[in-house]
């Protein structure tokens, strides 16, 4: 599913932890324009579990993950 969205914008969570990823999509979503889909990359196992009730709250829908060589992107629509 996650291997054909192409993504209008990035946003490098790599190295943050917890509260800071869930925060900086918060603050990403609200710039971004409805329809769009956000890949936000991460390495905190933490987001794994918030990222679905946290875009929603933001929003946004979540659209599932994909993981890389030593991170995770995730994958938001903008609502």
């Amino acid at each position: 599913m996650t291997e054909n969205i192409t993504p209008d914008e990035t946003l490098d969570c790599r190295g943050l932890s917890c509260p800071m990823p869930m925060l900086k999509l918060k603050k990403a979503l609200k710039s971004m324009a409805p329809g769009t889909v956000l890949e936000m990359m991460g390495t905190d196992p933490g987001t794994t579990n918030d990222i679905e009730l946290g875009a929603k709250k933001q929003g946004g829908e979540y659209l599932g993950n994909k993981e890389a060589e030593g991170y995770i992107s995730y994958y938001i629509r903008k609502s």
